[in-house]
């Protein structure tokens, strides 16, 4: 080969091998693939961001979350502890109230019709037999309404 040529390829190839290099191939983002059973899957996480914040002073509280090494599906029952790899859902309790209630769309927790003032949002990760698996509580300040213009 003619030496121009052998230095064009020679960078050529290093660039395609710099870029495969650096690409993250789908598993590194979406984790492993839901069809394959997983040995010793790692324990699974819940992280919680506060709400945000834009839309408190509307009195709406939106409060997003993810979980790593589980999936949050609308399956129930003890047969879905077999399940690899893991599901199971969230818990959501507003400032301590004895009740909850239960979450599996994966989607943002919605609260609307909170008075001004502190509140308390407590979110569980729990298996698909309801048993709280970690959880993880926000806290924030809904503020008073602001006044209309002309009022």
């Amino acid at each position: 080969m003619h030496g121009a040529l052998r230095g064009i390829f020679a960078m050529a190839a290093s660039t395609v091998a710099v870029t495969v290099a650096s690409a993250q191939s789908a598993r590194d983002i979406r984790g492993p693939s839901p069809l394959v059973s997983i040995e010793n899957e790692a324990p699974p996480r819940l992280i919680v961001d506060p709400p945000l914040p834009e839309h408190l002073s509307l009195g709406r509280v939106f409060i997003q979350y993810r979980t790593e090494n589980l999936r949050i599906v609308p399956v129930f029952g003890p047969g879905a502890l077999n399940v690899l790899p893991r599901i199971g859902h969230i818990h959501v309790t507003v400032d301590d109230a004895p009740w909850h209630w239960a979450d599996a769309s994966g989607e943002t927790v919605v609260v609307v019709g909170l008075p001004p003032g502190p509140h308390k949002v407590l979110i569980e990760l729990a298996d698909p037999t309801h048993k709280v698996i970690t959880s993880q509580a926000v806290q924030f300040t809904v503020p008073n309404p602001k006044p209309r213009v002309g009022q």
